[in-house]
């Protein structure tokens, strides 16, 4: 095979950066590990910054996004027994929408289809050769035999677990890291949502998120510890755990139902960087990890692809130097997004080795954000998702 872009990996990073590129002309080939059933039907990321809903409904793809996605103008903190909105939509003039990754993932993958261009499901044992040259291949195996893809660049966007990274030669790239001592404990149920908003909880005995996926699904999140084991928490105590941290004087809770998935997943800052390294250039994930409590990740992914295929345009336009601005553009983003993520977390968690001091800190950030119109707006600003800058990502 031959193509002027091949993409590794079919999440919502290598699927948009698919559809963007398409959009400009520009071919390529998109090459997944797992299946198509498995990739549309993960749950993830369902916050969408105001930005990234924009930015899919101008490209073609946002038609059941605007139907179906839950438009939210608000937020809630809830801490000391009572509520705290944060309005969203009268601090910046922007909303979030709330619509699943696996969601706009189908969405994405059928607008692919329908232009016809491959997408390879399935594929095994994929390697990346001559990054540092100007003709890099993509190798893997699947159903057909062994496959081979050249092309003139490579998108890495095959998530922090994925082969690309690891393609890099050792010393080229520097990495920032960061591992908090508590996990997630996540569930989805089968419960209508019994508020329209998010609502984050700090409590004594840790952090609570509740969200949603849909009009008939709750999405909730309990901080644990990090070695916790799934077989630890039954259907009895995860509601009773919820009930606990959400609880306040207007008595509200989440409704309760079956429990159609859980999970448990660690936290960490991550980011290597540059995010290119001759003819790869990593996206999403493959680069750069936050913690969920921001809302950064998926976001974060569309906000790469959405730069590389401008860069690419350009490149392929004439401008040898396009490319060059790829890497420094989308970290400017990320670090900021770093910092909030981080922020959401130290100010909302409940750290194991804190004293009564750092905890009266952290009341005191919690009440000045719910007090401050000011800095409730610094973090409206950021929830929502700073504008796209062409001249800086």
């Amino acid at each position: 095979m031959r193509t002027q872009v091949a993409i590794v990996g079919a999440g919502p990073a290598g699927l948009t950066l698919a559809h963007l590129l398409d959009r400009a002309g520009i071919d390529s080939v998109v090459v997944e590990a797992k299946s198509r059933e498995h990739v549309e039907h993960r749950v993830r990321a369902g916050v969408l910054e105001h930005g990234t809903v924009d930015l899919l409904t101008e490209s073609g793809v946002g038609e059941r996004l605007r139907r179906e996605g839950l438009v939210h103008h608000g937020i809630e903190l809830r801490f000391g027994g009572r509520g705290h909105r944060i309005d969203l939509h009268a601090l910046t003039g922007r909303a979030i929408t709330i619509y699943g990754q696996q969601e706009l993932v189908k969405d994405l993958i059928a607008a692919r289809v329908a232009t016809g261009r491959p997408i390879h499901f399935d594929a095994r044992e994929v390697t990346l050769e001559g990054i540092d040259g100007d003709r890099p291949r993509v190798r893997f195996q699947d159903h057909r035999g062994a496959q081979a893809i050249d092309c003139d660049f490579v998108a890495g966007c095959d998530g922090f677990h994925g082969v690309c990274r690891g393609a890099i030669p050792e010393g080229a790239l520097t990495v920032h890291e960061r591992s908090y001592p508590f996990a997630w404990l996540g569930i989805l149920a089968r419960a209508a949502p019994s508020r329209g908003e998010l609502a984050y909880a700090s409590h004594e005995r840790g952090f609570a998120l509740f969200s949603m996926r849909s009009p008939e699904l709750t999405r909730l999140y309990l901080q644990v510890a990090p070695d916790e084991s799934l077989a630890a928490w039954s259907d009895d105590r995860i509601w009773s755990e919820l009930a606990a941290r959400f609880a306040g004087e207007d008595g509200w809770r989440p409704n309760e139902g079956p429990i159609v998935e859980r999970m448990i997943a660690g936290m960490r800052s991550f980011v290597a960087e540059p995010m290119r390294h001759g003819r790869l250039f990593l996206a999403g994930d493959a680069a750069h990890i936050v913690p969920p409590t921001g809302a950064k990740g998926l976001n974060l992914a569309v906000a790469d692809v959405r730069v590389l295929s401008l860069c690419l345009a350009r490149w392929y336009a004439g401008d040898a130097a396009a490319l060059d601005e790829y890497s420094p553009r989308c970290l400017a983003r990320v670090w900021r997004a770093e910092h909030f993520s981080w922020w959401m977390t130290a100010m909302l968690h409940r750290f194991p080795d804190d004293d009564s001091f750092q905890r009266k800190l952290q009341l005191a950030q919690r009440e000045y954000v719910a007090a401050s119109r000011a800095a409730a707006a610094s973090l409206a600003e950021n929830y929502v998702g700073l504008p796209f800058d062409d001249a800086g990502g």
